[in-house]
């Protein structure tokens, strides 16, 4: 596998030409202080060095190792408890955390980048650091004065890592029939009772303490997702001082054998009367945990966009140096036995599929972390509302475009390898094994398609689309260039075939049940794609006004045109699937399977 290299050009790029953020940044008094380009910059140029020198090398050693499960202890790979000491002494745990306990505070826009540097250098590790930011989140948003001052600074610090508890056996979506219950003690504890699966790091030899946010009912618990209350239960409590106390009665029953993500504890826990507190209110657990659960889709999205970049990197670093063939044109030097792969136009149609997808992912991920920095930041309610309105519409694409075209692209990558892409010397296939996964948890991306035009679109009856549609038109219609008049209208045509066909499906479903779950997944492929078209346009503006300066960004250009020539008519076929409603997919009886 290349080596890694985080792209940091196209990061400061993205943050500082393309969405300015400095310029948000400075309306909001905490991020003033703290925060302007420079700082930014020294920031994110530290976390390249953390992922290219110290998590990336042991990458390929980490997913061959595995964890290994003995007597109810997990063992993680060799080099990981000492790179997660230094990522914890370094501060990288607490990044996004509340400067009162130790945290940087920094702003989702720009942790998003040093997460994609994370995941880019190894899924299955980030997952450790990333798990226990959200939970960090959660507690400071939602858990007592005495629950943040028992585990807050201890977490940001990285001397405790935190879990989330969801998933049970017959409850893995549907999450208002689990059956973990939380008995009330006469104080402020209860004992929770049940086991959960799927739970990530949930045993482990990283640290100290693992502190579980378990989701359980209480005994007079309504029925369904209302009856659901949000525990705090450390594995180890804690004693009056901080020090870490006796065994908790909780335990890893096994551990899961995968596909992927090798160096990642996969657990099943079991809760056996373990002691644990309430955070939030009673049968308000899944509100509080979706603090969580929103800004962790997210981040599984940049999961795919880290695996792409990698991917993109592997493969163009091969495409180079793997001498096979000859292009239409010969290479000049003629002495040569063949051309390298780059001259070939099917290597150059994957390369630039990957290149136009990871850059528009990064992009992407970067404004929605933009719109979640103003919905907490905003100078005004109006400015808040209206990034709280985005940050609903865009979460479930965050999550699942980004790793269905993470997929798409390390498969890209795989083949441009060839048969060294589908043997383990490479490594090429361990990207594919490790992000597969990140279409499946934190809510399949079936199901993120589903809250996408079910819940968001029709169920605001089209409303909720109407600020992303608005802010692309406005665009349109302010930034229009004789240079891009192609590309414009081709944006302006898919915005209002968009437009039409919510309609079409909001008209429709009061007839058929079936209509949103038979084109969520192709409406939300479509919001993505119509997304990143917009992206791309804004990056090909301001990279024309810039590459008198900087050079590089005559490939931007290039690449913003290969995105809407090559990639953005996929939304023609998309547009009739989604035309074609629930009739194709209801012919079949049953029986006819």
């Amino acid at each position: 596998m290349a080596d890694y290299r985080a792209p940091r050009y196209d990061m400061d790029f993205v943050l500082h030409d393309v969405f300015n953020v400095t310029a948000d940044w400075q309306k909001s008094d905490m991020l003033a202080e703290m925060m302007d380009q420079d700082t930014a910059s020294a920031i994110l140029d530290e976390a390249a060095k953390v992922a290219e020198q110290l998590i990336a090398p042991v990458s390929r050693q980490a997913d061959e190792e595995g964890v290994s499960f003995n007597g109810g202890e997990v063992t993680t790979p060799a080099a990981y408890k000492e790179n997660f000491r230094q990522l914890a002494e370094g501060g990288w745990v607490g990044v996004t955390a509340n400067p009162d306990f130790g945290g940087m505070g920094l702003p989702k826009s720009l942790s998003a980048q040093y997460e994609e540097m994370l995941c880019s250098a190894d899924v299955a590790f980030s997952l450790y650091p990333g798990l226990t930011s959200g939970a960090i989140m959660t507690l400071d948003l939602h858990g007592s004065d005495d629950i943040k001052q028992t585990y807050l600074e201890k977490m940001v610090q990285g001397e405790w890592i935190g879990t989330m508890c969801l998933t049970e056996l017959y409850a893995g979506t549907d999450l208002g029939i689990i059956k973990t219950k939380a008995e009330p003690q006469g104080d402020d504890s209860y004992l929770i009772s049940g086991t959960k699966i799927f739970i990530t790091g949930g045993e482990h030899d990283l640290v100290d303490n693992i502190v579980h946010l378990v989701l359980a009912k209480l005994p007079d618990a309504p029925a369904g997702t209302k009856g659901i209350s949000l525990f705090v239960v450390p594995k180890f409590l804690v004693n009056d001082d901080g020090s870490v106390g006796e065994r908790n009665a909780v335990n890893c029953g096994s551990i899961e054998h995968k596909m992927g993500i090798h160096g990642s504890a996969t657990c099943v826990m079991n809760f056996d009367g373990a002691r644990g507190w309430m955070v939030g209110e009673p049968n308000r657990g899944l509100a509080a945990m979706f603090t969580m659960m929103n800004y962790e889709r997210l981040g599984v999205g940049i999961q795919g966009l880290g695996t792409a970049e990698r991917s993109y990197q592997n493969a163009l670093e091969y495409a180079r140096e793997r001498i096979q063939g000859r292009g239409a044109k010969a290479t000049r030097d003629m002495s040569a036995a063949a051309d390298p792969l780059l001259v070939h136009g099917d290597i150059r149609r994957m390369l630039l599929t990957m290149k136009s997808l990871t850059e528009g992912g990064r992009a992407f991920s970067t404004w929605v972390g933009q719109q979640l920095d103003r919905a907490k930041y905003g100078e005004s309610d109006e400015v808040k509302q209206q990034a709280d309105a985005m940050v609903a519409l865009l979460t479930p694409v965050a999550k699942a475009f980004l790793t269905d075209t993470g997929l798409e692209s390390t498969i890209h990558g795989q083949q441009i390898f060839g048969g060294h892409g589908y043997v383990r010397e490479w490594g090429q296939e361990q990207l594919i094994r490790d992000t597969r996964i990140a279409q499946i948890y934190e809510g399949t991306n079936g199901i993120q398609a589903l809250d996408l035009l079910g819940r968001k679109v029709v169920g605001s009856t089209g409303q909720l689309l109407h600020p992303f549609v608005a802010e692309i038109n406005a665009f349109i219609d302010e930034a229009g260039t004789d240079n891009w008049r192609t590309q414009f209208n081709q944006l302006k045509q898919a915005v209002d075939e968009l437009e039409r066909v919510t309609g079409q499906i909001i008209e429709r479903t009061q007839n058929d049940e079936n209509q949103v779950n038979s084109v969520a997944v192709e409406y939300l492929h479509l919001v993505g794609y119509i997304a990143y078209a917009y992206l791309w346009l804004r990056m090909a503006l301001v990279a024309e006004t810039k590459q008198g300066e900087r050079p590089y960004l005559a490939s931007k250009i290039k690449t913003a045109r290969f995105y809407f020539a090559r990639i953005l008519p996929r939304v023609s076929s998309l547009i009739s699937a989604i035309e074609d409603g629930s009739e194709s997919l209801y012919l079949h009886d049953d029986e006819d399977f």
